[in-house]
Protein backbone atom coordinates (compact mmCIF):
# COMPACT_ATOMS: atom_id res chain seq x y z
CA UNK A 1 0.00 0.00 0.00
CA UNK A 2 1.25 3.94 -0.69
CA UNK A 3 2.31 5.88 1.88
CA UNK A 4 -0.82 7.96 0.88
CA UNK A 5 -3.70 5.02 1.51
CA UNK A 6 -1.89 4.86 5.31
CA UNK A 7 -2.36 8.58 5.60
CA UNK A 8 -5.55 9.19 4.66
CA UNK A 9 -6.33 5.91 7.02
CA UNK A 10 -4.63 7.75 9.85
CA UNK A 11 -6.89 10.79 9.06
CA UNK A 12 -9.63 8.61 8.96
CA UNK A 13 -9.35 7.12 12.23
CA UNK A 14 -7.89 9.91 14.45
CA UNK A 15 -8.75 9.61 17.99
CA UNK A 16 -9.39 5.89 17.82
CA UNK A 17 -7.44 2.68 19.45
CA UNK A 18 -5.09 1.51 16.32
CA UNK A 19 -2.36 -1.28 15.86
CA UNK A 20 0.09 -0.88 13.66
CA UNK A 21 1.90 -3.52 12.30
CA UNK A 22 5.56 -2.37 10.47
CA UNK A 23 7.38 -3.81 7.68
CA UNK A 24 9.82 -5.14 10.46
CA UNK A 25 7.48 -6.95 12.64
CA UNK A 26 7.08 -4.44 15.39
CA UNK A 27 3.39 -3.94 17.08
CA UNK A 28 2.54 -0.69 17.97
CA UNK A 29 -1.21 0.14 19.89
CA UNK A 30 -2.01 3.35 20.68
CA UNK A 31 -4.73 6.02 20.14
CA UNK A 32 -4.15 8.16 17.09
CA UNK A 33 -3.29 12.21 17.93
CA UNK A 34 -2.16 13.14 15.42
CA UNK A 35 -1.28 12.33 11.35
CA UNK A 36 1.46 14.88 9.24
CA UNK A 37 3.07 13.91 6.02
CA UNK A 38 5.29 11.70 7.35
CA UNK A 39 4.34 10.69 10.07
CA UNK A 40 0.98 9.05 12.66
CA UNK A 41 1.29 10.40 16.46
CA UNK A 42 -0.12 7.61 18.77
CA UNK A 43 -0.49 7.91 22.35
CA UNK A 44 0.42 4.38 23.65
CA UNK A 45 -2.40 2.49 25.96
CA UNK A 46 -1.62 1.17 29.21
CA UNK A 47 0.76 2.59 31.20
CA UNK A 48 4.15 3.29 29.04
CA UNK A 49 3.07 7.03 27.90
CA UNK A 50 6.30 8.34 29.01
CA UNK A 51 8.75 7.22 26.80
CA UNK A 52 11.85 9.52 27.66
CA UNK A 53 12.10 12.23 25.37
CA UNK A 54 12.89 9.47 22.41
CA UNK A 55 10.66 7.66 20.39
CA UNK A 56 10.30 5.03 17.23
CA UNK A 57 11.43 6.49 14.28
CA UNK A 58 12.63 5.20 10.52
CA UNK A 59 15.38 6.70 8.91
CA UNK A 60 15.66 4.17 5.65
CA UNK A 61 16.48 0.54 7.17
CA UNK A 62 16.90 1.67 11.22
CA UNK A 63 15.73 3.48 14.71
CA UNK A 64 16.50 6.59 14.44
CA UNK A 65 16.31 10.27 16.37
CA UNK A 66 14.09 13.04 15.68
CA UNK A 67 10.82 11.40 15.76
CA UNK A 68 10.86 11.14 19.08
CA UNK A 69 7.87 11.90 21.86
CA UNK A 70 5.57 15.05 21.52
CA UNK A 71 4.03 16.02 24.24
CA UNK A 72 0.18 15.92 23.48
CA UNK A 73 0.69 13.68 20.50
CA UNK A 74 2.34 10.89 21.25
CA UNK A 75 5.32 9.28 19.62
CA UNK A 76 5.84 9.16 15.97
CA UNK A 77 6.10 6.57 13.98
CA UNK A 78 6.70 6.73 9.87
CA UNK A 79 3.71 6.41 7.83
CA UNK A 80 6.52 4.97 5.65
CA UNK A 81 7.43 2.19 7.68
CA UNK A 82 3.96 0.75 8.20
CA UNK A 83 3.07 -2.92 7.29
CA UNK A 84 -0.81 -3.19 8.49
CA UNK A 85 -3.04 -0.67 10.37
CA UNK A 86 -6.35 -2.01 12.15
CA UNK A 87 -8.63 -0.74 14.43
CA UNK A 88 -8.69 -2.11 18.44
CA UNK A 89 -11.95 -3.45 19.61
CA UNK A 90 -12.85 -0.88 22.78
CA UNK A 91 -12.59 -3.90 25.11
CA UNK A 92 -8.71 -3.76 24.47
CA UNK A 93 -8.21 0.03 25.73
Amino acid sequence: MSVQHYHNLCQRYKGKAVEIRTHRGEVHRGVIRHVDRRRVYLEPLGGRRDLGGFGLGFYGPGWGYGFGYRPGFGYGLALGAIGTLALLPFFLW
